[in-house]
């Protein structure tokens, strides 16, 4: 996450500087954690059997919805940045991927804040909670590269066939 976003973001669009952006982070991690409720690590659910109706449902731990989905979802908009700066995924395809990626990611909130209190201490909840904050910002960060500033994250130079998406 924030790969190449956020350094864009920074240098070339300049809404905010890096001090108001961290401000705000620490701001909203404060606020969820005064807000989050208290840990329950207790789950008797059986969350093996039916994973993804008890990451739903609430009744899986926070740790087992939060990292598998985070390592995969970071991989793979990782690669898909990669292959665009090395010309070798259009603009397009770059499109469809994040369109891909955007109802697992609902599912994943969803599921992180019901799943928020099963876990040991409230910091983690908290921390969780942020995160799916900061995916959120890093979609809308992209789709503000994507429509205002696609000649600054994409190579409009090298790509023939997709070229009338760079405007």
């Amino acid at each position: 996450m924030f790969v190449y976003s956020l350094p864009l973001f920074f240098s070339q669009v300049g809404i905010a500087s890096p001090l108001e952006c961290l401000i705000i982070s620490l701001a909203l991690f404060g606020v969820l954690l005064i807000s989050t409720v208290d840990p329950i690590d207790n789950i008797n659910s059986d969350a093996s059997v039916n994973y993804l109706f008890a990451s739903w449902s609430g009744q899986a731990r926070l740790v087992w919805v939060f990292w598998p989905f985070f390592i995969i979802l970071n991989a793979s908009l990782y690669s898909a940045d990669v292959l665009v700066k090395l010309g070798l995924l259009t603009v397009s395809s770059w499109d469809d991927v994040h369109l891909m990626l955007l109802l697992p990611i609902v599912w994943w909130v969803t599921a992180i804040w019901r799943c928020s209190a099963n876990t040991q201490f409230k910091i983690y909840s908290a921390g969780a909670r942020l995160v799916t904050f900061a995916v959120l910002f890093e979609y809308s960060l992209k789709l503000l590269l994507r429509i205002d500033y696609p000649r600054l994250f994409f190579g409009c130079e090298e790509l023939l066939l997709d070229y009338g998406s760079c405007f």
